[in-house]
């Protein structure tokens, strides 16, 4: 077991609960006879439980049981591990409540816990998972005397990974209805190290760009209230202390298994406090408990290393790999697809996709994907979402026929969705305008001339789920992609009451989480991708129903350095939806060679955005050798360990990176030259990763060298010519 519980440890801590992982340890005490719950320590492994000490409660201001007069800066300074709004504690809080009164103040006090093996499900939400041999968890249960509100906070360690996950449980135990106006996930209190926090930004066909600022007094915080996790901020935060590189320093960070509204913020405080917590945004957000009734709050996903970034990024692709992604591909090689967006756009028919279809299998592509505008009357972005019938104009014989002939060819068929949404030119939303998300008696702000479809209510849900169903059911659909192209705006639902208005964020990630949940149930052969126009709902709660996601709609080879850098800080590298598009890119207009673009792409699912019937001779006889590459590196590259060796978002000439696969016997590194200079040396490339005492032979090159050579004196690469040029590098151990 790797949770221990020790009673009466001092005189004011009158129970103490310690977690421990492979190389950390977490530590909470119960304290006073206030039963507060306090943040003792998080860090490296401790073998001792002897604490108390680290707490200050016997400095000024005084435990409440010793000089209640002080009672708010005692509340105002104590580490708290779930902070509450309104009594004395100043800081961020962690929940918040409205009574029928309207008075908000809140205390939780400790009640009981229970330790036990293995991890629960999280009702309606996704959620990591892990049996007995991988985890175990705590629940550790707090109420407040006054309004009845119990709050039962969940942690599940997963010692092998370094990894703790955090939830929260409010239950309303009192005699009256409730409002909870605010539930965070997670909570970290301790003594600001000269930290600095770390978090991804960026816009729509920029996403995840990473940030480092210090923290300084005030909050710093990173949220979305689109309705979506958002392509503007990610809800991922890490503290790292200064001069944190890839392979050495302290990093504490939190991930959101969530795909809705979020808020995560670090704030120093008078006495340099650090206070990190995250969770559901608070704006908007209003849930209404009757007596007896509960509601659960998403999953924090909690870790601590020594081992800098890159420690940090291969605890989170192991745990991801692991204990979220699940299904048929979870440890399965993706097909190699073509999808025809830029190669077609609208204007595609049965036979000129069969044509593309012929070619690509004669290439090597694996399978065919349609894109948008398939069904009803559909000939541009104007019109006819949710009406998701087959447009027999466009494809006469329907769904079956294409597949049939598809399949004919040894190809699969993939089909593109966008069913959260509906257009105001459709069948769907002439016969039910209320179904769509709006202010009653205020017109609807349009985006992409496109509404929302009101999630929360039961029968929208069954209608959009049937709509999809119906369609798979006709033809051998083997993949989707789920599209949502616009962000959520005139909150307004016509079937929830007033007093329950503040529902409907979540309400509506709640239903989209039903929708895919079921569809993986009644197909769990399809390869399910999500995509938000590009990367806007690119977190881990997509993650545990598809187990890739397109990282964004720039295909664009150099700005993907940036984009796919920041997604694999966190994200493993099986999990980004990467293609080799057409040039001109179709976003920036750059041209880049074709190689660099199927190196690029190789670092991610691999596929083609493109028409193969009309790029250049040269770029198609290209194919057949990019779809080798993939099948030779990618078992490789989907389980193998991620290096960051340079970044091109730092230095501006060259990006390199690598996997290294678990034994260290293999590596294939990266190495992308953005701009070239004169008059310059050999770039001295520090490899990672390696074992120090195996001697390694580079392909294509007649000199092995040490690991510990390659990854301390360095390998020289010379220059190569041009700008957008790149290179693979692949390491073998030597055979004797």
């Amino acid at each position: 077991m790797s949770i221990s519980c020790y009673e009466n440890v001092s005189e004011d801590v009158k129970k103490l609960i310690k977690m421990d992982t492979q190389n950390t340890s977490y530590v909470i005490g119960i304290v006073d006879d206030d039963m507060f719950v306090g943040h003792m320590y998080y860090g490296v492994r401790l073998n001792d439980y002897h604490l108390a000490h680290v707490l200050r409660i016997q400095e000024i201001p005084f435990l409440p049981s010793k000089n209640n007069r002080e009672r708010t800066s005692f509340l105002d300074s104590f580490p708290m591990e779930y902070p509450t709004y309104g009594l004395g504690d100043y800081r961020e809080d962690c929940i918040s409540i409205e009574t029928k009164g309207g008075h908000r103040g809140l205390s939780l006090q400790y009640v009981s816990d229970k330790v036990y093996e293995g991890k629960p499900a999280l009702e309606g939400l996704p959620a990591s998972f892990g049996d007995e041999d991988a985890c175990s968890s705590v629940e550790i249960c707090c109420e407040d005397p006054y309004t009845g509100l119990q709050v039962e906070l969940l942690y599940t360690v997963f010692d092998k990974r370094d990894v703790i996950t955090r939830s929260v449980k409010v239950i309303n135990k009192g005699e009256d209805a409730l409002h909870v106006t605010k539930v965070f996930s997670a909570c970290l209190d301790m003594d600001n190290r000269d930290f600095e926090v770390v978090s991804l930004h960026g816009s729509w066909a920029r996403e995840r760009q990473i940030q480092s600022v210090p923290v300084s007094h005030g909050k710093f915080s990173v949220e979305s209230v689109r309705g979506e996790s958002s392509h503007q901020d990610h809800p991922f935060m890490a503290i790292r202390t200064r001069g944190t590189n890839q392979e050495h320093g302290e990093v504490y960070a939190m991930h959101f298994v969530y795909s809705g509204n979020f808020k995560a913020a670090v704030q120093n405080d008078q006495f340099d406090q650090i206070r990190m917590v995250m969770g559901i945004h608070p704006e908007n957000f209003k849930w209404k408990l009757e007596p007896g009734q509960a509601f659960q709050a998403p999953e924090v996903v909690m870790l601590y290393t020594q081992d800098g970034m890159g420690g940090m990024t291969r605890i989170l692709h192991d745990f991801y790999r692991n204990h979220l992604i699940r299904g048929e591909y979870k440890d399965k090689k993706r097909p190699i697809l073509l999808n025809n967006w830029e190669a077609t756009y609208f204007d595609f028919n049965t036979d000129k996709l069969i044509g593309i279809a012929k070619q690509a299998s004669r290439l090597g592509i694996e399978m065919l994907v349609m894109d948008d505008g398939w069904f009803g009357n559909r000939f541009d972005d104007n019109r006819a979402l949710g009406d998701w019938t087959v447009n027999e104009e466009k494809l006469p014989g329907g769904l079956k026929y294409l597949a049939d002939e598809v399949n004919k060819l040894g190809m699969k068929l993939g089909i593109w969705f966008e069913p959260e949404m509906i257009s105001p030119d459709s069948d769907l939303y002439r016969a039910h305008p209320d179904w769509a998300i709006a202010i009653p008696g205020r017109p609807g702000s349009l985006c992409r001339n496109q509404y929302v479809l009101d999630l929360s209510r039961r029968d929208v849900l069954e209608h959009v789920y049937e709509s999809i169903a119906k369609v798979l059911r006709s033809a051998n659909i083997e993949y989707v992609k789920w599209d949502m192209n616009r962000q959520l705006s005139d909150l307004g639902s016509a079937f929830l009451p007033a007093d329950q208005m503040g529902e409907l964020y979540h309400r509506y990630v709640l239903g989209v989480y039903e929708l895919q949940g079921r569809m993986t149930e009644e197909f769990p052969y399809l390869l399910l991708e999500n995509c938000s126009g590009g990367g806007g709902r690119f977190d881990p709660g997509m993650l545990y129903y598809s187990p890739q996601i397109w990282c964004s709609d720039d295909t664009d080879a150099i700005e993907r350095l940036k984009i796919q850098e920041g997604t694999a800080l966190i994200y493993p590298l099986s999990t980004m939806g990467a293609h080799v598009s057409d040039c001109p890119n179709h976003v920036l207009g750059r041209v880049t060679p074709f190689e660099t673009r199927g190196h690029v792409a190789l670092s991610g699912t691999f596929g083609y955005e493109l028409d193969v019937t009309k790029i250049p001779e040269e770029d198609r006889r290209m194919i057949p050798e990019q779809v080798s590459m993939y099948h030779k590196y990618n078992d490789l590259i989907r389980q193998g360990d991620y290096y960051r060796i340079a970044s091109y978002s730092e230095n501006h000439f060259y990006d390199c990176y690598g996997v290294v696969d678990k034994d260290k016997k293999e590596a294939l590194y990266t190495f992308v030259q953005v701009l070239n200079r004169p008059n310059r040396h050999s770039e001295r490339l520090y490899f990672r990763g390696l074992d120090p005492d195996r001697w390694y032979r580079i392909e294509g090159e007649e000199e092995t060298f040490s690991g510990d050579v390659l990854m301390n004196a360095g390998y020289l690469l010379q220059s190569l010519e041009g700008d957008f040029k790149s290179k693979l590098i692949h390491i073998v151990e030597r055979s004797e």
